[in-house]
């Protein structure tokens, strides 16, 4: 079975409420077995417009990336993001 990523690019409008986000969102990705393969950190700007956060989350299967978007814990926590951070998240499947 193929992993599921989510990819978010976010630029956080407001840093002490995206804790929130953060504090929130732990239980959904603990559930789903999520695993952070990048979290913010350096980035080189290739091509496009770049956010200024950007994660990979690896998930075991593209099912449980998309469930875990999906969950009422991860919902509680989007709604905060949704009010601190504009972004964009898409899950890929794995090869």
């Amino acid at each position: 079975m193929a992993k599921g990523y989510w990819i978010a690019r976010v630029d956080v409008r407001d840093a002490e409420r995206y804790k929130d986000y953060v504090a929130a969102a732990k239980p959904a990705f603990e559930k789903y077995g999520a695993n952070f393969l990048a979290r913010g950190g350096a980035i080189t700007e290739l091509e496009g417009t770049a956010r200024a956060r950007n994660v990979v989350i690896e998930f075991p299967s593209m099912q449980a990336a998309v469930d875990c978007y999906n969950s009422p814990e991860y919902q509680i926590a989007a709604k905060i993001r949704q009010e601190v951070a504009d972004a964009e998240m898409v899950v890929v499947e794995g090869i």
